[in-house]
């Protein structure tokens, strides 16, 4: 048997995992799933003879050391910064490793012990990052082998809820880790290039600077940058492209309204709030609004962001009851962005019955032949349930298939690594399309600006 060693049980893996014991025995496989609830681990090896579920302490040295030694890979769904500790096991050891997280510096340092033992460490194999470099790199080396010239690539991602199941003023339900969503943006000014000139948007203007995106059979959507687009250049080879924009997608209307919190400073997690643990969500807002000894506290919210009483942004605040006097933060010295996600929290957490759904929107400008070109490519996919979501299937399918292509000898190229190559993004995007995870590509007329007069310019 060959042994896949899971280093985490969370949310994402269930479609990882899935994928592996369907497989497990045609691929002779062997799937042991570690994590530090032993019961979540067991819970996910649904009884299936190739698997077992075993409690793991990642910074348990020797429980650590002893579970990858007995494995042939490791993948790690534990947060970034704690895929370290196994990577330098799976070194120590000669174990092959994937996992979906961004390669951070300390993972990069690690590339040529990598190398030098022909180990192949595949990171950013998941959906954002993942799906979109695969997606990407195959339209742009297919441009390239052509001897096309790009000019132009922006790529936009969401982690969304699906239209069926979207029923509140905000079009929004949290689809993964809340604290990222309120924290998003922050921790610098975003970056790209448009048109050849470097473009800044600050935090306190990022979501007032959107671009629109029209998405067929599901409607219109806008796109806020992310933090930095400009490492994106020496990723996917373009050093001299004139227009270099990544994105997070959201409903037309979010950001604008999600704008009321960067104003007022309920975003803020650079400070802790005394006596937060007592304080009713009516309190809480109220620190952030002016003194009155007349004016209540939804007038004084008025005031402060100009809005009406029957504008829309009103009735937005109104449904998330962010004035209520009952219902408590009741977390202890709590951050003002703790405090905000706790309120979120009691109106965005998906109901059993409710869906997600992953939306990635590529422009692809470039110039073949002395014309100018633009292919737009798209994919939608819509979640089963609230076990198998859109996001489990985006992160965990395409970890699950670099693993057992990386077993098989498939995927070889040694060292840390992103999935950049043919060699990795080819099978991996064909097999991809027989789950539902496929992309929809159209040639349309190259502009190389945004005509709704969004963030360019």
């Amino acid at each position: 048997m060959r042994n896949i060693l899971i280093i985490g049980a969370g949310r994402s893996a269930c479609s990882l995992i899935k994928y592996l014991l369907e497989k497990s025995e045609s691929e002779n496989l062997f799937i042991t799933i570690a994590d530090l609830s032993e019961e979540s681990a067991q819970k996910f090896t649904q009884g299936h003879p190739n698997a077992k579920g075993i409690k793991l302490d990642v910074f348990d040295a020797p429980e650590r050391s002893a579970a990858i030694q007995a494995a042939d890979l490791v993948i790690s769904m534990l947060p970034a910064r704690f895929h370290i500790e196994a990577a330098k096991d799976c070194i120590l050891y000669k174990k092959h490793m994937v996992t979906a997280s961004y390669v951070s510096d300390e993972m990069q340092a690690l590339d040529a012990d990598a190398k030098a033992n022909g180990l192949v460490f595949m990171n950013e194999i998941g959906v954002d990052p993942g799906i979109d470099h695969m997606s990407a790199m195959q339209v742009i080396d297919r441009i390239h082998d052509a001897g096309g010239k790009i000019l132009m690539f922006e790529s936009f991602t969401g982690g969304l809820v699906a239209p069926e199941s979207d029923d509140n003023l905000w079009n929004y339900k949290f689809t993964w880790n809340p604290r990222n969503v309120v924290l998003a943006g922050q921790g610098g000014a975003a970056e790209f290039i448009q048109e050849g000139t470097h473009k800044y948007i600050p935090y306190h203007r990022l979501f007032r600077r959107t671009e629109f995106l029209e998405v067929e059979g599901y409607g219109r959507f806008e796109a806020l940058a992310n933090r930095n687009s400009l490492k994106y250049r020496s990723i996917y080879g373009l050093e001299d492209i004139l227009t270099l924009y990544r994105g997070t997608m959201r409903r037309v209307g979010f950001s604008k309204a999600w704008n009321m919190f960067v104003q007022l400073g309920l975003t803020d997690d650079t400070y802790q709030i005394g006596n937060s643990e007592d304080l009713s969500y009516r309190d809480f807002i109220n620190l952030f609004l002016p003194f009155s000894p007349t004016d209540s506290v939804e007038l004084k919210m008025r005031y402060a962001l100009k809005i009406d009483q029957d504008d829309l942004m009103w009735f937005k605040l109104l449904e998330l009851d962010i004035f209520n006097k009952d219902k408590k933060i009741g977390i202890k010295n709590a951050t003002p962005a703790q405090a905000l996600q706790k309120i979120l929290m009691d109106k965005w957490t998906l109901k059993p019955e409710d869906k997600d759904m992953i939306v990635m929107y590529h422009k692809f400008g470039y110039e073949l032949d002395g014309e100018k070109h633009q292919i737009d490519s798209k994919m939608v996919m819509i979640g089963e349930d609230q076990t198998f979501t859109a996001m489990a299937a985006t992160v965990g399918l395409p970890v699950a298939m670099a693993a057992l292509k990386i077993l098989n000898k498939e995927i070889t190229t040694p060292g840390v690594q992103r999935p950049l190559s043919k060699e990795v993004y080819t099978p991996i995007l064909k097999e991809l399309e027989e789950h539902g995870i496929h992309f929809k590509e159209e040639e349309v007329e190259y502009l190389g600006y945004n005509p709704q007069g969004g963030v360019h310019g």
